[in-house]
């Protein structure tokens, strides 16, 4: 493929932009959140483990990786951390041990909806910077070109995660309830 140095200028000044961006944004997310969790004694990955399997029901430590954007063995070492304190129970099933499932406690679905009950919008900046937006326009700012690109690279399911916040529980998710109760702790 033949790049014209426009064309090349150009898509280096994105990536510059992208980046920067993305690092700033970050940065206030990960302060806003990990503030949020701090009197939970989470941390942000085990905050995702928790609420990706809060909305799935019984995820594979894969599908937590995948939706968390962690490695595998993050989610698999922050799930043991979740385990040790009766928030999760990690298991496999019978009739195929190849993969790690993780399921909710009673305990770790109490604390989950509990960070969601006391989220407080006036607590985070990076909610508080997007209000004169939200006032000039009546809702928050839209990502879809942004969630466009992310698409290309993680793929549908990924993005389809985030196209609404399902705040149900999924019992049995991608299992059906007589294979969830099949899922026996390591």
């Amino acid at each position: 493929m033949d790049v014209t140095n426009e064309t090349w200028e150009q898509s280096l000044a994105f990536k510059h932009r992208l980046a920067y961006l993305s690092k700033a944004l970050w940065k206030s997310v990960e302060k806003d959140w990990q503030r949020w969790l701090q009197p939970h004694g989470l941390n942000i990955n085990e905050h995702q483990i928790l609420w990706i399997s809060y909305q799935i029901g019984s995820p594979v430590l894969s599908e937590i990786a995948k939706f968390g954007v962690m490695h595998v063995s993050t989610a698999y070492n922050f799930s043991k951390k979740l385990e040790e304190r009766d928030l999760i129970v990690m298991g496999k099933q019978e009739e195929d041990r190849r993969h790690t499932y993780v399921r909710l406690t009673e305990k770790g679905k109490a604390l989950f909806l509990l960070t969601l009950e006391e989220f407080n919008v006036n607590n985070h900046e990076t909610i508080q910077s997007t209000m004169p937006l939200k006032n000039l326009y009546g809702k928050y700012p839209e990502f879809s070109e942004i969630a466009t690109v992310v698409r290309h690279m993680y793929g549908d399911d990924f993005t389809d995660q985030f196209d609404t916040l399902d705040l149900q529980s999924k019992e049995s998710g991608h299992l059906d309830d007589e294979v969830a109760t099949t899922i026996s702790p390591r």
